[in-house]
């Protein structure tokens, strides 16, 4: 037996195959799962938003700011003073921040109310036990928020039009339209994980958003490659789009996955050692979107963008005359390798009538073979002698 007569070692373990990239998982089974999670968390999305509706911080709602030295002081002190002096405290933040050895704790009101923010800051200086001069002041107004959420709108109305018409070209509007949606799925889970758990949106949050977006994009680009690759490459056996999918996925899958844990690897580094070991709590309010946002553009390039192009693909075109049944198990692994597509029966086909597909496999091997099989025309008739 020659070495291309020799079957491929496939693992035993679930693990091991993925790891060998030898897997056979009819994604296309699955998406209803997929489309149901995706529905139940835009559903939570909703429910946050007009419930609880999004913490925006001083940057976006304006307010006034101090940094006040943090070596004699604790934030249960600053917030101890406010409460002393009546100040609102609805939606302020006190932060701990740390820079090359000091320490200083930044406490943002988003109203003062009849509190006079000069009396604050003398109350804050007090308490910390230094001038009032060292208590830094700031004050944003509302409009300089509305100004940077209206431009990064304007930035993601231009970026998903720019995408649009980049996948379009590269590949297909229906491609462009499952991309665009699963990117709008990632931002809207995004912003709903944050309405959900009171989390505060900054600037930093904004940038981490469309950061989202790019890393969304890429995974998804990734996978329709494939799919169009394996659309040539299957072109002469007229397969449903089922199983270019399937192949597809089955195949980047163990890519997907690498590339989602070499991206989180430094965002955790962020949040574990920038975050919570050096006190940069800046630093955890990018890392936190990015982190949210990369587990969401894995799961819906897999969930979301492929099976949506697969129903969108199915109903158009040739791929609506193709009612092969799903490949699965073996026959999918073997497609997933390299290998060729088997003989197949059609899902409408019933037993008194006959298949274009042809016999299966196993049907071949039982049949004696004859000669128009075997010359592929029906033999000639032999002419008599005199």
């Amino acid at each position: 037996m020659s070495s291309a007569d020799t079957p491929m070692d496939i693992a035993s373990s679930g693990a091991g195959r993925l790891y060998r990239g030898q897997t056979a998982i009819v994604f296309t089974q699955r998406r209803r799962v997929g489309l149901v999670l995706s529905a139940v968390l835009i559903l939570a999305t909703v429910v946050g938003l007009f419930g609880r509706g999004l913490e925006l911080g001083i940057d976006f709602e304006g307010g006034q700011s101090w940094d006040v030295p943090a070596a004699t002081v604790s934030i249960s002190d600053i917030q101890d003073v406010l409460d002393d002096l009546g100040v609102p405290t609805a939606g302020s933040r006190l932060q701990e921040r740390s820079s090359d050895g000091d320490s200083t704790i930044k406490v943002q009101l988003v109203d003062t109310g009849d509190v006079d923010p000069v009396d604050i800051r003398a109350a804050l200086a007090t308490t910390a036990g230094v001038a009032v001069d060292e208590v830094g002041s700031d004050l944003v107004s509302a409009s300089w928020g509305s100004d940077i959420t209206g431009k990064a709108v304007r930035a993601l109305i231009i970026f998903l039009a720019l995408v649009a018409v980049f996948i379009s070209i590269r590949f297909e509007w229906r491609m462009a339209v499952a991309a665009l949606v699963a990117m709008s799925h990632d931002v809207v889970v995004s912003v709903g994980v944050y309405a959900i758990l009171g989390l505060t949106v900054t600037p930093a949050t904004v940038i981490a958003f469309l950061t989202i977006l790019g890393y969304s994009l890429y995974d998804t680009i990734v996978v329709f490659d494939r799919i169009r690759e394996n659309e040539t490459r299957f072109a002469a056996h007229r397969v449903p789009y089922t199983d270019i999918v399937n192949v597809s996925m089955n195949q980047v899958m163990m890519r997907s996955i690498n590339t989602s844990i070499s991206s989180l690897m430094p965002i955790l580094s962020l949040l574990i050692v920038g975050a919570g070991v050096l006190g940069a709590t800046a630093l955890s309010e990018f890392a936190l979107a990015l982190l949210v946002g990369v587990v969401l553009g894995t799961y819906s390039s897999v969930f979301v963008a492929a099976p949506l192009l697969g129903v969108i693909k199915e109903r158009s075109g040739d791929w609506v005359e193709r009612t092969w049944e799903t490949a699965s198990g073996d026959a999918l692994r073997s497609m997933v390798l390299g290998g060729q597509p088997v003989g197949r029966r059609r899902r409408d086909a019933s037993p008194s009538e006959p298949d274009d597909a042809g016999p299966t496999d196993e049907e071949s091997s039982r049949r004696p073979a004859d000669a128009s099989s075997l010359m592929g025309h029906a033999p000639r008739p032999r002419r008599r002698r005199r």
